[in-house]
Order: C-alpha cells, then structure tokens, then sequence
C-alpha cells in the first residue's frame, strides 16, 4: 500500500482532489487546481496517529503538508476545494493493520505535536475545572497574547478581533468595523454621559469608539497584552477623561448603575452552562432600563454545549463553546428580570470578515512570520480561511441580542422602525 492510497483508505471515499507523496505516489485527477503534497514521513505519522482534522493540521502546520494551489496566509481556495472531501471515517483495525503492515510500526508511535499545539498547564487537569478563573485566564492569554504586533499585522488599522458589519459589499474593513461600533453604540441608545461597561473589551475598540462621543466607557480583557495595547491607545488620544482599559476578569467588577452593557466575543469563552450566572451578572451591572448588547459566535442549531473541533479547541480558543442564537436567547429570558428586544444574524459580514483578515496576512506575509514564525502564521492563515468556508456555509453564525433590564416603566426610545436602522 503506498501513500496515496492510505490516504484515500483514511478519507474513506476516492478522491476528488490531487494528492501526491514523497514516495512518489499520487492520487486524485491529474488535471485539479488544488490538492496535497506530502513532503515529509513525519507528515505521515502526523496523519495515521491523529486521522481527521487534527492530524491533517499537525501536519500543515509543521509543513510537512502542503496545500497546493493557495497562498499559506490564505489558503481559502484550496480549502474551499477541499471541504467537500475531507470528511475523514475512523479507519477499521484491518484497514489500520494493512496501514501499520505497509508502513512500519514506526510511524504509529506517539511523536511531540508542533510547538503551535503546546496547551496551557491546565491541560493537565480535569475536566470539571473548565471555566474556572485561572483556567479562564490561560485560556484566553494562549490565544490573544500571541504578539500584538502580530494582530496588527492581521486585524489592520481597526485593531478589532471581532465580525465587522458591512454597509455595503464594497466596504473596507475599517470602514465595517467603524460601522459595527456605530451600530452596537445606537442598538445601545448611547449618549454623552451616559456609562458603558464593555465585558472582554479587546484591544479597546468599542471603548474607544463610545469615548469619543463623550460615554464615560470602561472595558475589562484578560489578556494582559490587550490591556496595555488599549490603555496606551486611550491616552494617545486623549480619551482619559471617559476611557479606561482594565486587565481584569469580568466577575471582578463591582461599579454598577451602567447604562449599557456590551458583550463583544466573549460569550464563546464562558462556557454553556455558565450562561445563566454570566447573564446574572451582567443584568446586576445595569441600571432599571439599561441595556445589555450580546454580540457572539452561534451555531444554526441549539445544542446545549458544542465544543470546538479538535483544531479550533488545541491551535486556536481553548475551552470554545458554541450554542445556537435560541439557547442564548432563552437564557437570558431565565436569568430573570429582562427582556429581549430584538436579534440579528451577521453570518455574511464574518465570512467578509475573515477574507479581509486573510487579505492582510497575504499581504504581510513576511512581516507576520519574522513576527512569530511560520508555523504559527500558517495556523493563523488555516484557521481563518476553514473559519470563513464555515460562515459561508452556514456551519456557524453570528447573532446580535439586545435586551433591556425590567424596572422602569421608561424603557428606551422603540419606534416601529428600530432606531438603529443605517
């Protein structure tokens, strides 16, 4: 049996792709735009002890896989080409023993996963400590203390990590991501004076963005490096008065009274079943009629806890849960004492999103890999460019829910047509 065809056994379907080794084997039509090249038998080892997307990436990242056909910041083209086949079946103990028989044993003995796939400490431990504060905090400086020169190198001028909003198909990045800020601040009925609390702020964007326009904001981030990028951010422009950037948890926080709440891609990292004491907290920081702006990750169904897949759980958000938009919904209608007002789906805009990001990758190629080095740029580039083929087809979504704290017979401004209409 040689390569290609143990690939094919592991794929479990012929290929509509090219595949080639460095055995020489190949597999696939000739005549294909995009494929696979097998440089390397650690490649092959990476592939037969971890069959699926982990092995597949281990592999990628390592280059000891190429995808031929795309650029390694953008490799959407020959994913797109590939997504229809890469759907890897467990393979039997006959097919694994003819495997081991043509191979050797050598290649089913465990090797070190890249250094990108190196996990926290917290790995260690059980299961029943997900989502505790320490574990929380790992969690997220694993992913977004990567380099903040790096995330500019990625993000742009916008500096901002999550789906932008598009007025229209023709729009820049920074453009949509300054429209997305637009739309949370009017969805929020801000005003000057008025007091935000901005839960797993980031680099500060919508702080910012709500300082400017005389909202006394604060932002809390568990990432030390966004921390301190937006503080610095903050007095460079001269928004002390009304901006602030702590490194802190959101439980932390003990001001309340705040007019508005906005939660920007954090609910991902809570945790399910954490949803109703972290909907509880957020409805004690609120003031009688202030409002609370839900923006995350969903899936089209509502599961009551969806894990990432293996990729997206060890190279990218560990401890990621996704749920659907209804589970969010209800609750935060359980939690008590609030009421949704309205919900918005911006599947398309993250598809948008993560090309642009690509895009900026691409074209800072360079840059990015003196910046962290190559394996960690090609796990950047992967992971987008799967994410937005997910987005295109509908695997994931992204919802808006707004909702307002019950108490106040004057809730805020709701005509017919919502007030934050472009």
């Amino acid at each position: 049996m040689n390569l290609a065809e143990i690939f094919e056994t592991l794929l479990g379907k012929e290929l509509g792709i090219r595949f080639t080794a460095y055995d020489g084997s190949s597999a696939g039509p000739e005549d294909a735009a995009f494929g696979l090249d097998l440089k390397t038998p650690r490649g092959t080892t990476y592939l037969v002890t971890a069959p699926g997307e982990l092995g597949l990436a281990r592999a990628y990242v390592s280059g000891d896989l190429e995808l031929v056909g795309g650029h390694p910041g953008d490799p959407y083209g020959a994913l797109q080409a590939l997504a229809g086949d890469l759907k890897f079946t467990k393979p039997s103990p006959l097919q694994l023993a003819a495997i081991a028989k043509s191979l050797g044993t050598e290649h089913f003995k465990p090797i070190a996963p890249p250094p990108q796939e190196t996990l926290p400490r917290w790995r260690r431990f059980a299961e029943g400590l997900r989502h505790s504060r320490g574990r929380d905090a790992e969690a997220i400086q694993y992913h977004y203390d990567v380099s903040n020169a790096f995330y500019e190198l990625v993000l742009g001028p916008a500096m901002t990590y999550t789906c932008a909003v598009y007025p229209d198909r023709d729009a820049s990045l920074e453009a949509a991501q300054e429209n997305k800020y637009r739309l949370i601040f009017d969805k929020l009925a801000l005003k000057p004076g008025d007091r935000l609390l901005d839960v797993g702020c980031g680099w500060g964007g919508m702080v910012r963005y709500a300082a400017r326009r005389g909202v006394h904001a604060l932002g809390v981030t568990l990432s030390k490096e966004q921390a301190s990028w937006a503080q610095q951010a903050i007095v460079d422009e001269g928004l002390g008065e009304f901006g602030e950037v702590r490194h802190s948890d959101y439980r932390d926080i003990t001001e309340t009274g705040f007019d508005a709440v906005s939660s920007i891609g954090l609910t991902e990292h809570i945790g399910v079943a954490n949803y109703p004491a972290y909907f509880g907290f957020l409805r004690d920081r609120l003031r009688p009629g202030g409002l609370l702006l839900n923006h995350c990750i969903t899936r089209p169904e509502n599961k009551t806890r969806a894990k990432a897949g293996p990729f997206i759980d060890r190279y990218v958000f560990p401890d990621g849960e996704l749920t659907g938009a209804g589970t969010i919904i209800s609750k935060l209608q359980d939690v008590g004492g609030m009421e949704v007002l309205h919900e918005e789906n911006f599947r398309e805009h993250y598809a948008m999103t993560l090309r642009d990001w690509n895009r900026y990758l691409v074209s800072n190629w360079d840059a990015a890999v003196a910046e962290v080095g190559e394996a960690t740029a090609r796990q950047w580039g992967l992971y987008m460019a799967g994410c937005r083929i997910g987005f295109e087809r509908d695997v994931v979504e992204l919802h808006h829910v707004l909702a307002v704290k019950k108490g106040d017979e004057s809730l805020p401004n709701t005509p017919l047509r919502p007030w934050w209409t472009p």
